[in-house]
């Protein structure tokens, strides 16, 4: 997830007949928050990085690997940006990649993440710099990874749920 200077502005509750004030930014400076969450265990793993590219995504894949339970496996679900489906990736052998279909972000958990942090804790937000977009992002995460019932809630998808019957 992209969040930096320019972020959305989001609904608020106002008196009817009145209209809200937003504040916007113009500026550009930005942060990248590369997380991944296990519903069933209700906790996740993230690093935030300067950038979106092979290295960080490196970053990304080395963080989920060191925070798996022991004997873990890990099923990464992702879209296929190019960072995700690089052959220069090191995939840890306790984690197996599950690219997505095309334009299908309704298939990914983590966009309902994006989505949740964007809306309760990024939005209608000014940051005075880059430091500040990197503690907000870590501050939304560690109030993400706080609550294990939001982390099962947003991300449990029925057609993921394996049946060991």
């Amino acid at each position: 997830m992209r969040l930096g200077q320019k972020n959305p502005r989001t609904r608020r509750w106002a008196r009817r007949g009145t209209r809200p004030r937003a504040l916007a930014d113009l500026r550009t400076k930005s942060a990248y928050l590369f997380g991944a969450i296990c519903p069933k265990r209700g906790t996740g793993a993230a690093v935030v990085m300067p950038s979106a590219n092979t290295q960080a995504m490196q970053h990304h894949l080395d963080e989920i690997a060191r925070n798996l339970a022991p004997k873990a496996h890990a099923i990464v679900v992702l879209d296929q940006a190019g960072w995700h489906t690089t052959d220069r990736l090191r995939v840890p052998q306790n984690i197996s990649l599950l690219p997505l279909p095309p334009k299908s972000p309704e298939l990914n958990p983590a966009e309902n993440v994006w989505q949740f942090l964007r809306q309760n804790k990024l939005s209608n937000r000014i940051f005075s710099g880059y430091e500040a977009i990197v503690t907000a992002a870590c501050e939304a995460w560690n109030s993400l990874i706080a609550d294990p019932a939001r982390i099962t809630s947003i991300g449990t998808r029925q057609w993921a749920i394996i049946n060991h019957d």
